[in-house]
């Protein structure tokens, strides 16, 4: 039987999802005939690689990218992490950036996730949800859970990852982020965004 050719990229990426030595990774990638999963298994169950606990690591790599919408009147500087240069530099974590750059243009959000949005802001969403809920002579019974319903609305509609995202309303940013991230075996986290445009204060 021809034994597989293993490329140094896949060298690489194993040795950036196992944390495994060279020679290790070699060897698990010839075994598995190539199979980049079956690979990160067999150094596992062989105790070389650290178990991929990604709640625990930490996203200090990545990406500053810029998008400048067709009409050249909103621009976007988007910062996405990821554990390792390695996997900054590969195509899927571009794409998303280029990806998550376009919907901000699009879409407008105002903060990352709900912990950025300003209290005042959500503050001013909750007392004229209470107001309309007042003034539609709902029961007291039930306006609270109206109002909450409206202030979840409100967040999710103003924060990125919590956005359906443009181009497939079928999922949300986040989870665009989670796909990618699952796919290169890292964490990856959007940092920070800013949105521009033209005439807007």
């Amino acid at each position: 039987m021809a034994s597989t050719t293993i490329s140094p990229k896949d060298v690489s990426e194993l040795r950036a999802r196992t944390s495994a030595g060279v020679m290790d990774c070699k060897r698990a990638l010839e075994e598995a005939g190539g199979d980049m999963d079956k690979a990160a298994e067999i150094l596992r169950k062989k105790g070389i690689a650290k178990a991929e606990k990604r709640a625990g690591r930490t996203a200090s790599q990545g990406l500053v990218v810029s998008y400048i919408h067709h009409n050249a009147q909103v621009g976007v500087l988007l910062e996405l992490n990821s554990e390792t240069d390695f996997v900054a530099r590969n195509e899927a974590f571009q794409q998303l950036a280029r990806d998550i750059a376009l919907h901000i243009a699009s879409a407008d959000p105002i903060g990352v996730s709900a912990a950025d949005l300003p209290a005042e802001l959500v503050e001013r969403e909750r007392r004229i949800a209470e107001e309309q809920a007042a003034a539609e002579g709902k029961p007291e019974a039930v306006r609270a859970k109206i109002v909450d319903g409206k202030v979840k609305k409100f967040i999710a509609e103003r924060t990125l990852l919590e956005q359906p995202y443009v181009r497939d309303d079928t999922k949300t940013v986040g989870d665009l982020v989670k796909e990618t991230s699952g796919k290169l075996g890292e964490v990856i986290t959007v940092k920070r965004f800013a949105r521009f445009q033209v005439g807007a204060a």
